[in-house]
């Protein structure tokens, strides 16, 4: 099979997963980040060089004060987790999103999980925490204005190559593929500038029970598409 280089995923379906066994939500996340964990192993096995998760959007604040805390507080463990997991298989780790609004503690332990893998050569793994891709947009338009107003920039000189080097993903390449669990069908405000020409997949099972075959599932689907990227097709 051909392997998709970048592999995007929004990570749906943990509280509606721990409520069908009778559990709270927040079970759910715990359940659905040792899965996070598999996957990044079978990914890179599989030759993926790139993944990126959705884990928690600008939105998700607007949840129950206590499943906010909760997510919080299994973000804190994540943090020394996945430390760990990166020195284990030489994982790059790179965290996305707007980090302002996180407590100082969560700051101080994404800086560290970056600055331990960043020379790592293994899979290149990037986790959106606090992320919007509309946020991410204005964050970037922003500073193009500043330059603009500071005279170091002309308006009609602002390339696509410009937006892109200010976004939160800058120097990575654009998903191939975008997997979706839990069987919703929409992209969620995830990577709107990247996803122009990326491949969507839905399925129907909830991330945590999400395993190495149904990425393989995935990864099959993604070889039966045709990708032309506005071309047309030799007949």
């Amino acid at each position: 099979m051909k392997i998709p280089n970048h592999v995007a995923i929004i990570l749906d379906g943990n509280g509606r997963w721990a409520r069908s066994k009778g559990m709270p939500r927040n079970y759910g996340h715990v359940q659905g980040a040792k899965t996070v964990e598999m996957i990044c192993e079978e990914a890179y096995r599989m030759g993926i060089q790139y993944l990126t998760v959705y884990a928690f959007s600008t939105e998700n604040w607007n949840r129950p004060e206590d499943e906010v805390n909760a997510l919080m507080g299994l973000l804190r463990n994540y943090m020394k987790t996945c430390l760990k997991t990166a020195a284990k298989n030489d994982m790059c780790v790179r965290i996305i999103g707007e980090k302002s609004r996180l407590d100082e503690d969560i700051r101080r332990r994404m800086e560290e999980l970056e600055r331990a893998t960043k020379d790592n050569t293994g899979l290149h793994f990037q986790i959106a925490i606090n992320y919007g891709g509309r946020d991410e947009i204005v964050r970037a338009v922003r500073r193009l204005t500043e330059d603009v107003q500071a005279g170091h920039l002309k308006a009609e000189d602002i390339t696509e190559q410009m937006i892109s080097d200010l976004l939160d993903t800058h120097g990575l390449p654009e998903p191939d593929l975008l997997i979706r669990t839990c069987n919703e069908q929409r992209i969620s405000n995830f990577l709107l500038w990247q996803l122009a020409y990326t491949e969507l997949y839905f399925t129907p099972v909830a991330w945590p029970d999400f395993s190495k075959e149904e990425l393989e599932k995935a990864v099959e689907a993604y070889n039966k598409r045709d990708r032309r990227y506005g071309l047309v097709k030799d007949e």
